[in-house]
């Protein structure tokens, strides 16, 4: 039995080492696909509840600033990178979804694939008179629940 167990051991060992050394030589980016459940437009950027686990049963909810989605001077005149695209799906079976880009394991940049059409049921609408600003200020990344 000690034997099993230790040939075992050494099995996963140098399983172990074998995909350390695969990430090591290739890209310093990975990323996560989220299947987004429902999005809404706010006047500072989009409001996204997304499904937690594999099984779908949590919710969570994620907030993504406009100035995300576009080019910008930052504040010592130098240019600021863009942190998300947005990628419009068409018509089809396609459920919308997001996709977050880590590099060296900090957050990168995110990608939203959205349907087109503002009347699918993945979009929704903040009722008139609701304040989030709040959500928006001084985001510089994106933390998502898993």
């Amino acid at each position: 039995m000690k034997k099993i167990f230790g040939v075992s051991a050494l099995c996963l060992i140098l399983a172990g080492g074998t995909s350390l050394g695969a990430q090591e030589s290739g890209s310093s980016y990975y990323y996560v696909n989220v299947p987004i459940e429902r999005i809404y437009p706010y006047n500072k950027g989009y409001v996204v509840d997304y499904r937690t686990s594999s099984t779908g049963t949590r919710a969570a909810r994620t907030y993504i600033p406009l100035e995300w989605f576009s080019d910008r001077v930052g504040e010592e005149g130098n240019a600021v990178i863009r942190k998300g695209d947005i990628i419009a799906l068409g018509s089809g079976k396609s459920w919308p979804y997001l996709t977050v880009y880590y590099k060296n394991g900090e957050f990168s940049h995110v990608r939203l694939y959205l349907r087109k059409e503002r009347n699918h049921e993945s979009w929704g609408y903040i009722q008139m008179g609701v304040n989030l600003d709040e959500y928006f200020q001084d985001v510089s990344d994106l933390k998502l629940e898993f």
